[in-house]
Formats: structure tokens, C-alpha cells, sequence
């Protein structure tokens, strides 16, 4: 790592330890030629992922068009912040664990789906009643029917 203050390439690691939220890793160094005392910090370097939408267009796979999504169909439900950014953490996770560069966006709302499932069945008829473009109470019907034959 190239010092900071005289750019000389060789420093010691002090002390390391990961940031408050985990996404980084936090590096004390001194440099071997000034002696002087710098901070670093690791992160992974994520590949960039596309979604392409139902038209054809791609876009940059962003979890807070996810988190948004989920909020919208929890409003009015007791469903907890914190297991709505789980749920939203765990398909960014199952996204990038899968290792492509495009997906599409029915995969993703699969995948929303199968969570709210667990988290609230009021929020997943919400949200697959917009997903699933339902037309009509029938179809609508059909959706209730199959999540009660699940149970």
C-alpha cells in the first residue's frame, strides 16, 4: 500500500478489523520509510449485475427498487424494518450468489415472493397482485385458492 504522505510501497499492518456494518475491512498501517500511521479500508469488489426488464431494457440491479417494493406491500401490516432488510439482504445475496452478469426481473420477483410468502401472505398477495398483473377478481381468486391449498 502506498503511503499517504511520503509514497513509499511497502507498509506494515498495525491492526485490522471489519467496519461497523461488515462490509469493509478496516486496516491501520505504518509506513516503513516515514514511520507515519495511515488508515485503509478493504472492500470487495462487487461485479456489476443487469436486470432486464420485461420490454427488454437493462438496468443496474439495485436492492432499494427491492426494498421499496417490499415497504409498499408491508405498509399498514406489523412486519418489522428489520425483516424487511433481511429479506432484502437475502435476495441480494441469492442475486449475486448466482454468479451471472444479466438476470431477469421474473426471476427476481420470484424470489420477493417466495420471502414474503414467509413474512406476511397479506403483503404477498399485494405485492404478486401487482407483479402478476392480475385482470380480474378471478384471478385473483386463483392466487388466494393456491396459497390456502398450500397450507
Amino acid at each position: 500500500m502506498k503511503c499517504m504522505y511520503c509514497g513509499h510501497t511497502e507498509s506494515r499492518v498495525i491492526d485490522s478489523r471489519p467496519t461497523e456494518d461488515g462490509s469493509a475491512i478496516r486496516r491501520r498501517r505504518e509506513c516503513e520509510n516515514c514511520q507515519r500511521r495511515f488508515t485503509t479500508y478493504e472492500k470487495v469488489e462487487m461485479v456489476p449485475v443487469y436486470v432486464i426488464k420485461r420490454d427488454g431494457r437493462r438496468q443496474l440491479f439495485d436492492s432499494q427498487r427491492i426494498r421499496s417494493s417490499i415497504l409498499k406491500a408491508c405498509e399498514k401490516r406489523s412486519v418489522p424494518v428489520a425483516a424487511v432488510d433481511a429479506l432484502v439482504s437475502s435476495i441480494e445475496k441469492q442475486v449475486y450468489n448466482l454468479l451471472e452478469e444479466e438476470i431477469p426481473t421474473q426471476r427476481i420477483g420470484e424470489m420477493v415472493m417466495a420471502g414474503l410468502k414467509e413474512l406476511d401472505e397479506v403483503a404477498y398477495v399485494r405485492f404478486a397482485s401487482v407483479y402478476r398483473q392480475f385482470k380480474d377478481i378471478e384471478t385473483f381468486r386463483q392466487e388466494l385458492d393456491r396459497l390456502l391449498g398450500e397450507k
